[in-house]
């Protein structure tokens, strides 16, 4: 069973829930992922969603930015993780330049993602995708927005700047939030926003919002897993590390290379032997091998 603002429903999170948790004031949890196992940890967590972000190429692949993604990386990591079969609602993001060139490319990529089993997809945009949005929604795909900082299109914004400093940037993120809800998206995530803006943006749609770096007035937050867990040495300063993993896995791997190179590691019960009197006998055809081989 799955526990939705209280109440209890069988099998998947689904987006309308979502909705539904913003009705109710239930605060949503997200985070991003991008295999089984990151997957399966969320899961046993109970955090609501699961986002493949495109980000996966700056944090698993090493990319410079996201621009870099293709669609079959988006979907091999989505495989990974409907692996870990969540309950949770699994989220593909669309990378660039998969859903830009025409309403027909978006409707094709989304469609595979879908057919992968993932439960929506995420666009970066505004007002200038909303006919996007539009008619993927039309086509049964359910899509969750992406406003505010939008990191496929850093290059044109001049960096990975804090929006909404000026009213004018404001607006113009809310129109974009507006734009979306119109178009039937489930929901929008508002990135590295003034917090300000993203709360007068939560409370003018009726479609949850879900922050990263934007505050705590949004209906629900996401962070990468990476982050969170503390696997990324170098974070965004408005993430809150939970744990110290890349120092915990340094010394655990290091301990492993000093067991190794001791001759400590393995050590015994952690191999296994052959059967009694079975030494001999290989011992003994190994003698008559090497003796009809010369």
């Amino acid at each position: 069973m799955v526990t939705v603002g209280g109440e209890e429903k069988e099998g998947k999170i689904l987006p309308y829930h979502f909705i539904k948790m913003k009705k109710q004031g239930k605060r949503i949890v997200m985070v991003t992922a991008y295999d089984y196992f990151q997957a399966r940890i969320a899961d046993e967590v109970g955090v609501d969603g699961i986002l493949v972000g495109d980000s996966l190429g700056m944090v698993v692949m090493g990319y410079k930015s996201t621009l870099s993604v293709t669609i079959d990386e988006i979907a091999h990591h989505t495989k990974a993780v409907l692996n870990a079969n969540p309950r949770a609602l699994v989220v593909a993001d669309m990378p660039f330049m998969s859903y830009e060139i025409s309403k027909e490319e978006a409707l094709r990529n989304a469609g595979k993602l879908i057919k992968l089993g993932a439960g929506a997809v995420k666009l970066e945009g505004g007002v200038e995708i909303a006919d996007t949005v539009k008619a993927l929604v039309n086509a049964g795909i359910p899509v969750m927005g992406h406003i505010g900082l939008n990191p496929q299109r850093h290059l044109v914004l001049g960096g990975y700047k804090l929006r909404g400093k000026c009213a004018e940037d404001a607006v113009k993120i809310l129109d974009d939030a507006k734009a979306l809800e119109e178009a039937g998206a489930f929901a929008v995530i508002i990135e590295f926003t003034a917090a300000e803006v993203a709360a007068e943006i939560t409370k003018r749609l009726r479609i949850p919002t879900i922050c990263i770096g934007s505050g705590p007035y949004c209906d629900g937050q996401i962070l990468v897993f990476h982050d969170i867990v503390g696997l990324n040495p170098e974070p965004p300063p408005f993430v809150k590390k939970y744990a110290q993993a890349y120092e915990l896995l340094m010394d655990a791997l290091s301990a492993f290379k000093v067991e190794v190179e001791n001759g400590v590691f393995p050590d015994e019960g952690r191999f296994y032997r052959m059967k009694e009197g079975e030494l001999e006998k290989f011992r003994e055809l190994i003698k008559h091998k090497e003796a009809k081989d010369y």
